[in-house]
C-alpha cells in the first residue's frame, strides 16, 4: 500500500455492522422484556425487577462483545478486545495476519507470542476486514521495525 493510501493517524478499526447489529438487538431486546414485564399483571414487583435485571445484563453481555477495536496513532497500536487493553509499541508489531478462516486479526509480537486483535474480524463484513488488516499492515510496515531498518 503506498504511503498515499495509508489513513490519517489516529484511525479506529472496529467491526462497525457487527457493533450496530450487537447494540440494536440489545436495546430492542431489553425494551422488549421490560415492556413485557410491566405488562404482566400477574407478576409480583419482585418478579418485574428481576426480568429487567435479566434484560439489562443480556445487554450487558451484548454491549460486551461490541467493545473490540484497534486504534493505531503515532506512538503506536491500543488493541481492545472483549475484557482486555493492550498498548504496543510498533516496533513490537512483526506482522499483521488474517488468513483465510481466521475469526480476526492476529499481531505478531516481537516477544514471540500473538496478539488477537478482535477488532478487525470479517463476520460480517469481510470486504472491509480484509481492507482494515490491509491498512494496519501497511501501517505497521511503515511506522514499525521494517521502517528502522531502511
Amino acid at each position: 500500500m503506498p504511503a498515499a493510501e495509508l489513513p490519517a493517524l489516529p484511525v479506529t478499526f472496529r467491526p462497525t455492522r457487527t457493533r450496530v447489529v450487537l447494540l440494536t438487538v440489545g436495546a430492542v431486546m431489553f425494551a422488549v422484556i421490560t415492556v413485557i414485564s410491566l405488562m404482566l399483571e400477574t407478576l409480583s414487583p419482585g418478579s418485574r425487577v428481576s426480568f429487567i435485571f435479566t434484560a439489562l445484563i443480556f445487554f450487558g453481555v451484548l454491549a460486551l462483545l461490541s467493545r473490540p477495536k484497534v486504534v493505531a496513532d503515532e506512538s503506536g497500536v491500543t488493541v481492545v478486545n472483549l475484557t482486555s487493553r493492550r498498548t504496543l509499541a510498533w516496533a513490537q508489531i512483526l506482522r499483521v495476519n488474517l488468513r483465510p478462516g481466521d475469526a480476526w486479526v492476529f499481531l505478531d509480537l516481537s516477544d514471540g507470542t500473538s496478539l488477537p486483535a478482535l477488532g478487525i474480524q470479517p463476520g460480517i463484513g469481510k470486504a472491509q476486514a480484509i481492507r482494515d488488516a490491509r491498512a494496519l499492515r501497511a501501517l505497521a510496515e511503515t511506522h514499525g521495525t521494517h521502517a528502522e531498518n531502511a
